[in-house]
């Protein structure tokens, strides 16, 4: 709905969406939100907080309050941790936490195989059971075809899709960043977009073939982008996500060996971007989804070839797409929000990305006007390492509200009472 109205949260849900219902219940606080946006919670498909294992780069604590800050109220954490997430006691051990010291909704991601190593399946039904919305071998791609196509058929019986990371890891062995030109240039051994388009190719025929969920993570080739569109119209099962790094910067961004540029899949060409945002806009990208992956300083200090990749998203993402697409023609208002709620919500089957009455009261709150220079002390990332520093956006979440609860309020982060799962 395209609307102004009055809002009405009791008990952490939407009791009622009418004109006049602020004026009937003067007993209720009343937050005036007058010129400002108010959409369903954003939900980020992609997400690395680290714990267990890393906390040194990032913890449930500081990535949860890092998304409220960018406007997520639900985030799926992703289960390259270690331990690896491939067992129902790592999936308890996760929400356990989250529920104790998170301030937004916290999803873990299972691994598709145990400890990601790509030969056995992982206890996949009993950590559905245990709240395990989705599998992934996240971080590097499932080089067993066998294996992936046991992992499609196998989720049709809880109906969760399996996300997969399209990578032949024998095409971009020991790469750093994109094959080309500018890698030759510079002399840094190269990742071929053929890596990613193998991978996506096979795993469309293997979704086809089993008649099962398949999300595709972080698209980056044009050719990527073709693969999946033809896909769709054969009617696979198939969605796909982008992160904000691939839709704004190219490999130019690796002249100067700023580390925080090396993420992978890496930073491609211009055709490539362009090919990310004919996706996003004819609809056969579904999600933008951050891919936060912190990394400690002394890490990203590294030479390039020796960083690991990865950079945070979770504070810029929303700015991001605001400034870039949104201003910039290639989405409505309507269609951005869509790919950072609703959407993710069915790719996983969530009851959530909708403001409607009886829903529960997860709302993020966006000044469109608000200009802004992403600053590296103001990050609430435990770890710093974003190629975005110094840029000025415009747009930007002002209030973010989980379950009735205003947990971000003008960049002020709130403590949220204790609360279960």
């Amino acid at each position: 709905m395209d609307e102004v109205t009055d809002i009405l949260i009791e008990d952490g849900k939407i009791k009622e969406i009418n004109a006049e219902c602020g004026m009937r219940n003067a007993e209720f606080r009343t937050i005036d939100v007058s010129g400002k946006v108010v959409v369903p919670g954003l939900i980020d498909l992609h997400t690395h907080l680290r714990e267990p294992g890393r906390e040194d780069e990032e913890t449930i604590a500081t990535g949860t309050r890092a998304a409220a800050k960018g406007g997520f109220t639900t985030i799926c954490c992703m289960p390259n941790t270690q331990p690896v997430i491939d067992n129902p006691s790592v999936v308890r051990f996760i929400l356990e936490k989250a529920g104790r010291e998170g301030l937004v909704n916290v999803l873990p991601v299972g691994s598709i195989s145990k400890n990601l190593g790509g030969k056995e399946l992982s206890e996949i039904g009993r950590m559905v059971e245990e709240g395990a919305v989705a599998i992934s071998d996240d971080g590097q791609g499932l080089a067993n075809s066998d294996l992936m196509r046991r992992a499609l058929e196998y989720v049709k019986r809880f109906d969760i899709p399996v996300i997969s990371h399209c990578e032949d890891s024998y095409l971009s062995k020991d790469g750093v960043m994109n094959e080309g030109y500018i890698s030759t240039v510079l002399g840094l051994p190269g990742i071929p977009g053929a890596a990613e388009e193998i991978m996506v190719a096979r795993d469309i025929i293997l979704a086809q073939l089993t008649n099962s969920r398949l999300h595709i993570a972080h698209l980056s080739t044009v050719r990527s982008v073709e693969l999946v569109r033809q896909a769709k119209k054969q009617d696979v099962k198939v969605t796909a996500e982008a992160a904000p790094h691939h839709f704004t910067l190219t490999e130019e961004a690796v002249r100067n060996f700023d580390t925080n540029t090396k993420v992978n899949p890496p930073l491609r060409t211009f055709e490539d971007v362009e090919g990310i945002k004919k996706g996003l806009a004819d609809g056969t990208i579904d999600c933008i989804a951050t891919d936060h992956a912190p990394h400690t300083q002394a890490e990203k200090e590294l030479e390039y070839g020796l960083a690991p990749f990865g950079m945070i998203g979770l504070e810029t993402a929303l700015s991001l797409v605001l400034t870039e697409l949104v201003s910039k023609g290639v989405l409505s208002l309507p269609e951005a929000i869509a790919k950072l709620t609703i959407n993710p919500a069915k790719v996983l089957g969530l009851n959530q990305g909708r403001i409607k009455e009886g829903a529960a009261a997860d709302m993020t709150v966006i000044d469109l006007e608000k200009e802004w220079t992403v600053k590296e002390d103001e990050f609430l990332s435990k770890s710093k390492n974003s190629p975005f520093i110094g840029l000025q956006l415009k747009g930007k979440a002002v209030m973010t509200i989980v379950g009735g609860k205003v947990v971000m309020e003008d960049e002020k982060i709130s403590h949220r009472e204790h609360r279960e799962g």
